[in-house]
């Protein structure tokens, strides 16, 4: 097959989940489809070694500033016309690509559950893209069986057009690592034992309730800090605002978004990972300190209970003294923190790069077929 490719998302300088994902799945797409030939396709020159480079890959680097994906990606996918389209972060160029199948993958439509956690203007755009993407795409991808319920619950999409593909997990920027927790907790000014929330700092995260949680036992453990590392979001003030309030200002740390590097050696030194998120299509962070031996606290809300199993204490994200009630614990009862690290690691085995390539590929060259009996 040729598969194009919207590599535009993988190429971000300060990359999220999505992200990530993006970079990820080329990643291990061209590695496992040595057979295919690939026109990725980006806004800007790459950085270099960040994507791969082969004999069957060729970069098309569109050059242009605004509406992107509908005035540059589409028309050139239109003339070069691959065998499919595969759109892994974003949304399906407008009005579509003529004849050319699309998959795309949609990561949560949280936006429909908490819409004022964001703004208006962004909940339109997520609104109105998702339903185009889903209904010009020939196959859906759904990180996880709940995103998928959510697309026939919500978004009208039929069952048949959804194949739900799991995101894989690595060793969390390790490779990168050369530099000890030790070292990176000097340079970011955390003093001892923390508690570690890592991603966007935004409303759907629920961090305001982990600030009060936090309030709550911070003298569990001596010299205790809360760690929330992530880019500044939608909402970020009034997060300063509520440690001010509460007097935590010395033991919140906000060391804002970190390098791959400085993100593992964070898992490794933290205590306890905290993810009390309210909504989450696929939830890599947990998978993340789990992979390198952090218990886990999260939600038992969305996608997080398919991801973790019982390697996790889950909680109701809205009820503060529970989730209090479930770091403390993790904080001082050492049993409980060795049974569930050793439950992570045998859960994190169940997730893999080269499985979500392999069942990429599938749906691509099932939406391929589709396409060329409607040519």
């Amino acid at each position: 097959m040729l598969i194009a490719i919207d590599a535009s998302r993988a190429t971000h300088q300060y990359r999220t989940g999505t992200e990530g994902y993006s970079l990820q799945i080329i990643r291990t797409l061209v590695a496992q489809g040595q057979q295919h030939r690939f026109h990725l396709y980006l806004r800007d020159d790459p950085p270099q070694h960040l994507l791969p480079a082969g004999e069957n890959i060729d970069y098309r680097v569109l050059r242009r500033q605004r509406l992107w994906t509908h005035t540059a990606l589409g028309p050139a996918v239109r003339r070069d016309r691959p065998d499919v389209l595969f759109v892994p972060a974003h949304v399906v160029p407008w009005p579509g690509v003529g004849s050319v199948p699309a998959v795309v993958t949609i990561h949560d439509l949280g936006y429909l559950h908490y819409p004022e956690s964001h703004p208006l203007s962004n909940r339109l755009y997520l609104d109105w893209s998702t339903r185009h993407s889903v209904k010009t795409a020939k196959r859906v991808i759904a990180i996880s069986q709940a995103t998928a319920d959510d697309l026939i619950r919500l978004n009208g999409v039929p069952r048949q057009k959804i194949r739900v593909v799991h995101f894989g997990i690595g060793n969390a920027g390790a490779e990168e690592n050369g530099q000890s927790f030790k070292e990176v907790g000097r340079r970011l000014g955390i003093p001892g034992p923390y508690i570690l929330h890592m991603g966007s700092l935004h409303p759907r995260k629920n961090l305001a309730r982990l600030i009060d949680a936090f309030a709550l036992i911070k003298d569990t453990v001596n010299n205790l800090s809360l760690v929330m590392a992530g880019q500044p979001g939608w909402g970020y003030d009034q997060l300063l605002e509520k440690i001010a309030g509460l007097g935590l200002a010395e033991n919140v740390i906000l060391p804002g978004y970190v390098s791959d590097a400085d993100r593992a050696a964070l898992y490794a030194g933290a205590r306890v990972y905290a993810f009390p998120s309210l909504y989450e299509g696929f939830g890599f962070p947990v998978l993340e300190a789990m992979a390198q031996g952090v218990p886990v606290v999260c939600s038992n809300t969305s996608s997080l209970p398919e991801l973790v199993g019982d390697a996790a204490l889950t909680i109701d994200p809205l009820d503060v003294n529970g989730l209090a009630d479930a770091l403390r614990r993790l904080l001082i009862d050492e049993e409980l923190r060795q049974t569930l690290t050793k439950r992570g690691f045998q859960r994190v085995r169940l997730f893999s790069w080269e499985a979500c390539a392999q069942a990429t590929l599938e749906v691509l060259a099932e939406a391929a077929d589709a396409g060329q009996s409607h040519r």
